[in-house]
């Protein structure tokens, strides 16, 4: 796959990368500090999420972080000790801009080594998570005299079957790779170097389809653990109102007879 990454000042706290013309790579990128999460990545997350979102290009986005023992350790405790916690919270993102911010893309989660507290959070947060067979997974906040409120404490156990997560949230302890993919956290548990073409290439099954199917169905997948089955009905018949009202409706059916790749409009 091509890459056609902009050029990047090292010290950025995020890096933004156009992998191709369909998929961004978005890297945490303070390897100093386990990726910990400070102001200037709360920021920059925020407004490069809403950078995807208006680009009518992209189609999925990757969350990646920048090589080292952590994918990302949550909160930066020098912030919050020095009274900037609150800073690490936006309006309409939520923690570092992200995990509670609109995102009608999917996001997929390329995570190696540590992802605790917030670093669990950014997982739980994207839709799918591609995994290094080194990475841990863990909510240790009780730990800390602290709380998973960044949507730990509540998509974990939406995430995993309930015992096991209550387990997590209340002991604080952690689980592996390969534990988290049994449980259902995990879509894919890969060697720490194929990490990257791993992600990407999940990346590329998705940017292929057609894009205002994916929005769509992934919207009301989305919604699935919280509507009842009147409501996902309901928005179901109007998601397939709008899906079968688009050109490629047509154009995927027609592609498939002429044995060629469907050009997407939407």
């Amino acid at each position: 796959m091509p890459n056609q990454s902009t050029p990047q000042v090292a010290d950025e706290p995020i890096l933004f990368e156009r992998i191709d013309r369909h998929i961004a790579r978005v890297t945490l990128n303070r390897p100093q500090a386990r990726n910990a999460v400070n102001v200037a990545m709360t920021l920059r997350l925020e407004e490069i999420v809403r950078s995807i979102e208006a680009d009518t290009e992209l189609r999925v986005a990757i969350l990646a972080a920048a090589p080292g023992p952590a994918f990302c350790a949550g909160a930066d405790l020098a912030d919050i000790a020095a009274g900037r916690g609150p800073s690490l919270m936006t309006r309409d993102g939520g923690f570092a801009g992200f995990v509670y911010a609109t995102r009608h893309k999917p996001w997929i989660a390329a995570v190696h080594g540590f992802a605790m507290g917030g670093g669990l959070e950014f997982a739980l947060a994207c839709d799918m998570v591609v995994a290094a067979q080194d990475a841990v997974f863990g909510l240790p906040e009780p730990k800390r005299g602290l709380l998973a409120a960044a949507g730990g404490v509540y998509r974990l156990p939406r995430a995993i079957p309930r015992a096991v997560a209550l387990e997590m949230l209340t002991t604080g302890a952690s689980i592996d790779a390969q534990r988290a993919h049994a449980l259902g956290l995990v879509n894919r548990v890969v060697d720490l170097a194929a990490l990257p073409e791993a992600a990407l290439a999940l990346a590329a099954q998705v940017a292929a389809n057609a894009p205002l199917s994916v929005r769509e169905s992934l919207a009301i997948g989305r919604a699935a653990a919280e509507l009842n089955e009147g409501s996902l009905r309901r928005l179901s018949a109007e998601a397939t109102a709008r899906v079968m009202a688009s050109e490629d409706a047509r154009e995927g059916p027609r592609a498939f007879v002429e044995k060629r790749a469907p050009v997407w409009k939407s």
